[in-house]
């Protein structure tokens, strides 16, 4: 496929992904007492007997059913998600074999092994996830406050380094082309990751000091 075709294909799964997650939130939330319920069990038994506890701003407690419902709801639809992100990857994983394997000549004779082949099935279906799941992370972390966009932003040169080690242990070969090609949408997202950070940032309420 071109390039436009790979394009139009990652938009199809992505939307089909996100109706997906839409569909997990709503039955979440009507199950969203008992969900929150469970989330908070483990503090409301460390809380002293009688203890509650509070919310003071006026959407605050909506925004914590939103934020749990979007959490189930993601859980729910990970594995209509993960079935999306195999769709996308698999030809590409055929096209891959089908490259190795034109390599072959009078001298040379390809025959890859079930384990071989499993092992790049996974290792590349592993990198996916970690390349889809990146935003969502941060987007998360940055919610709880954990994380800021300045945070990632002064650090992106760990984080490259990181990524190229993570894409190091994933590439089949470990050549320096292929480590390239499993990067290079990860820091991408990793980028797109700390304008997620800076938009979901609690501001301060105009005027405050």
């Amino acid at each position: 496929m071109s390039l436009l075709e790979h394009l139009e294909e990652l938009r199809k799964r992505l939307v089909r992904a996100c109706v997906a997650i839409a569909a997990g939130v709503a039955v979440s939330f009507l199950y969203i007492d008992r969900i929150v319920a469970f989330v908070f069990a483990p503090m409301r038994r460390a809380l002293p007997p009688g203890a509650k506890m509070i919310y003071t701003a006026p959407g605050e407690a909506f925004g914590l059913y939103v934020n749990i419902a979007l959490l189930a709801g993601t859980v729910l639809a990970a594995p209509f998600i993960m079935f999306q992100i195999w769709r996308f990857i698999a030809p590409a994983l055929y096209a891959m074999i089908t490259f190795f394997g034109t390599f072959h000549s009078a001298d040379l004779e390809f025959r890859p092994r079930v384990e071989d082949a499993f092992d790049l099935y996974t290792r590349m279906l592993l990198g996916m996830v970690l390349v889809f799941q990146m935003p969502t992370v941060i987007y998360f972390l940055a919610k709880m406050r954990l994380v800021t966009a300045r945070f990632l932003a002064v650090n992106t040169k760990y984080a490259i380094l990181i990524i190229f080690i993570v894409a190091a242990v994933l590439t089949p070969d470990g050549s320096p082309w292929n480590q390239t090609l499993f990067a290079a949408p990860m820091i991408a997202l990793y980028l797109l990751g700390i304008a997620i950070a800076w938009a979901v940032a609690p501001r301060s309420p105009a005027g405050a000091q």
